[in-house]
């Protein structure tokens, strides 16, 4: 038994280590093929992977057709607008501090249910979000108090976290109904054609025009099967075990899993106030969740 309650606690950080890695990977293809191209292809690679997963082990849902409009909703904020966010965002600015922008998205949406569902927000909620944005700024700021980031790239990141705070609210709806897995499955699937018209129009033509290495090759494969499909379902299982106030806490370390990579395979820089920037976000996030599990 002792085993298996250390088991739950591997696998949280094992998924939280490959979304941690799928920033670095990002920014490797990007060297390769646009946005759209390495969105619709990740989608496309693990969409595949996933089906697989669900016709080897019998675990297909079906959907019913009062909940069609919801899927198709929920996909639009995440994949479709989130992937934009995060894949442009993470265009113009470095790994880590995406991954800190957007390791702030369990802070919002506790806010977020505030406002549409009705939920109980707690104090401790509100102090983590002002702590969290406070880091954000240290990070993003320097001396003289101009941007160390591109500005285009840090909109893109906040459309993110706005995309995927919404979606959140989304799949609190769907989850009552479906598995994580069957959700994260038909959402990616969903999004391989939301991107599909945006790749042929602005990319298809840069596309085509590069030629496949192993590099570019293997590290697709990697974003698709780890980050895109392996990460979601050990994180589901985490959030089956022991719920989703503990799980959220383990995405703290994604930024630092980030962090860490960025700086052995791309050699990112760190200055003082970045590495004092993510600590305080790091704590803003990680005090407004252990607030909620407290409670």
């Amino acid at each position: 038994m002792r085993s298996g309650k250390y088991s739950i606690h591997f696998i949280a950080v094992l998924s939280m280590l490959l979304w941690g890695f799928s920033y670095v990977w990002t920014k490797i293809v990007f060297n390769y093929y646009e946005p759209f191209t390495t969105v619709f292809i990740r989608l496309l690679l693990s969409s595949a992977v996933l089906h697989l997963f669900i016709l080897f082990f019998r675990k297909r849902e079906k959907v019913k057709k009062e909940h069609y409009k919801l899927f198709l909703l929920s996909a639009v904020f995440n994949p479709f607008l989130y992937f934009i966010g995060e894949s442009f965002g993470l265009k113009y600015v470095s790994p880590t501090i995406s991954a800190v922008i957007i390791a702030t998205i369990p802070v919002f949406t506790p806010i977020a249910a505030f406002m549409v569902l009705k939920e109980k927000l707690s104090r401790i909620n509100v102090l983590g979000l002002m702590i969290s944005f406070c880091g954000v700024i240290v990070m993003i700021l320097k001396k003289d108090f101009s941007l160390n980031a591109d500005l285009i790239g840090l909109l893109f990141l906040a459309g993110a976290v706005i995309a995927a705070v919404i979606y959140g609210i989304l799949l609190k709806k769907l989850t009552v109904h479906y598995s994580s897995l069957s959700i994260i499955t038909y959402q990616n699937t969903l999004g391989i054609f939301f991107f599909l018209p945006w790749f042929l129009i602005f990319e298809f033509d840069s596309f085509i025009a590069v030629k496949p290495n192993f590099e570019l090759i293997s590290t697709l494969i990697l974003l698709a099967v780890f980050a895109s499909s392996l990460a979601y379902i050990l994180y589901a299982t985490t959030v089956r075990k022991i719920g989703i106030s503990k799980g959220n806490i383990y995405t703290n370390l994604i930024p630092v899993f980030t962090g860490a990579f960025s700086y052995f395979v791309l050699a990112e820089q760190f200055n003082f106030s970045k590495i004092i920037g993510m600590i305080i976000v790091i704590f803003g996030v990680a005090l407004s969740q252990l607030g909620r599990l407290k409670t």
